[in-house]
């Protein structure tokens, strides 16, 4: 049994978008999470004919990966803070995801250097492949916003 998501990260509904952890290794992380047919985006993408925006599956990985590197993925000499996305490249959309289905999102540590972490992920519902993505990540203190 794995901990809750919400022991790790710090989103919270309705910006969660990761329902729970299912496989964990020093490598990498499995989750899963059902797109629900009552989320309020689907109303505006697309009336009719509601899919799950693209981005929005982007940040599903971006917080499995942040729950992996919380928790087993953890480097002894992370600074205190929180991850945060300074690099998203190779990004792959081959299907796309509707009201009711369950992905199943995979992260892995490609490698670590300076401060940064590779990453890659990936999304499936089912066997069928619906997305892939190239990522990096570093951690910083949370900062209040400064005026300019």
């Amino acid at each position: 049994m794995f901990p809750p998501v919400t022991d790790r990260i710090p989103h919270r509904p309705p910006f969660l978008f990761v329902d729970e952890i299912v496989a964990e290794s020093p490598e990498g992380l499995a989750a899963r999470r059902t797109w629900r047919a009552d989320e309020d985006f689907y109303r505006g993408h697309y009336p009719g004919a509601p899919i799950t925006p693209g981005v929005l599956l982007c940040e599903s990985v971006f917080q499995a990966a942040s729950a992996f590197l919380a928790g087993a993925g953890a480097a002894p000499d992370r600074p205190a803070g929180m991850p945060l996305i300074v690099k998203i490249n190779d990004v792959r959309f081959r299907h796309p995801v509707y009201p009711g289905d369950t992905t199943l999102i995979e992260v892995r540590r490609v490698d670590s250097l300076g401060g940064f972490t590779m990453m890659s992920g990936s999304m499936k519902v089912g066997a069928k492949l619906i997305m892939s993505v190239q990522f990096s990540v570093t951690w910083r203190a949370p900062a209040a916003k400064t005026e300019s």
